[in-house]
């Protein structure tokens, strides 16, 4: 179901859909109203869903339509602006599984082959993740017993992971890695790892267009009270603060005289991806070693991967969320399968294992 106010944006989207195959464009809806009226009649897998639109927007036909059709995968899309980035994080919290940032006038939408490859992707991977589910919850209960279940029930084992041993080193950084669904994910193990926080440096690199990560950065120091904002280039990373790297752009990390520095860059993006999760664990290896600490949560694609053998090949240690608590076990079961990571778990014991290792709880 795509959901706009642009007949442009509708028309040009069902033609990428259908040029795509696999795609069948359900209905499409010029208002959040129309929408709610015919979602339990259309019954769509997804809804692309604008912000800004008459009659009723994006915000408040959110909640109505999860609560006329639970569990459809709701993607926001939005322009590129501040105001819509608030907007969309708050979707996050009400519902929305993820978001698309828009280029701001018809002709960009139409030559953005970026925006293209996003819509394509997102609508491919999410749908698919909840055609799956919606089969699970038909099975029976079985079929969604958590991860920690017997083995019977537990997810196959080609995708099981291989632990490695956790190197005993107290860690001198936390870098965190994450694309869709990982604002909440983030938010959700900072809650937990605020203890760790008061002893290092924690280093975010989030999928996230321009605009939004300022947001999230924001989001974070009011939630939850904590010490956070973008990355500044030259600016010291120093214990009890976070940094997120800028949408749009490269963060990595680079000693210097007075100490360790990062250095935010414009630079081609890396796996489709800038702020590119390999770019930001790689120089962490390169910098702390053994003391870098990579924790990969959900995301879609296999950013990180390449930073995460560097991590380890450094001396350093590797985590990753679960694949039964991730909304997409792209980016962690990349590295989980891969025989990186010294602990899989959903992201509250990931926060309680990174204050154990960083000495601020007791084993």
């Amino acid at each position: 179901m795509i959901v706009d106010d642009a007949v442009v944006v509708r028309g040009l989207l069902t033609r990428w859909f259908e040029e795509a195959g696999g795609i069948e464009v359900a209905s499409t809806h010029r208002s959040g109203a129309e929408a709610v009226a015919a979602i339990e009649r259309v019954r769509p897998d997804v809804v692309i869903l604008d912000i800004e639109m008459p009659d009723m927007d994006g915000i408040t036909a959110l909640p109505l339509l999860l609560k006329k059709a639970p569990g459809t995968v709701v993607i926001v899309a939005s322009t590129l602006t501040t105001r819509n980035a608030e907007i969309s994080l708050r979707c996050l919290s009400l519902g929305a599984l993820d978001y698309i940032g828009k280029p701001s006038t018809n002709r960009d939408v139409t030559f953005s082959t970026d925006f293209r490859r996003e819509v394509l992707e997102k609508v491919r991977v999410l749908g698919h993740r909840h055609r799956v589910r919606a089969g699970a919850r038909l099975a029976g209960p079985a079929a969604m017993a958590p991860a920690r279940q017997p083995a019977a029930i537990q997810r196959a084992p080609s995708s099981t992971p291989l632990l490695r041993q956790m190197v005993k080193v107290r860690p001198s950084v936390i870098l965190l890695g994450a694309s869709t669904g990982g604002p909440h994910a983030l938010t959700e193990f900072l809650k937990v790892a605020r203890p760790a926080l008061e002893r290092l440096p924690i280093v975010i690199a989030q999928h996230m267009p321009a605009a939004f990560t300022q947001m999230f950065a924001e989001h974070i120091r009011r939630s939850l009270s904590l010490d956070a904002g973008e990355a500044q280039n030259g600016e010291p990373i120093v214990k009890g603060r976070i940094y997120v790297a800028p949408g749009g752009r490269h963060l990595a990390l680079r000693r210097a005289a007075a100490g360790v520095v990062a250095v935010v860059d414009d630079g081609p993006p890396v796996n489709f991806c800038r702020p590119s999760v390999d770019i930001t664990f790689r120089s962490g290896a390169e910098v702390f070693g053994k003391g870098s600490l990579g924790v990969m949560l959900t995301g879609m694609g296999a950013d990180g991967l390449k930073g995460s053998v560097a991590i380890v090949e450094a001396g350093g240690n590797v985590l990753a969320q679960d694949e039964a608590s991730s909304i997409v076990w792209g980016m962690p079961g990349a590295v989980a399968k891969h025989g990186l990571c010294a602990a899989v778990e959903p992201v509250p014991r990931l926060g309680q294992i990174v204050n154990i290792m960083a000495g601020a709880n007791q084993p």
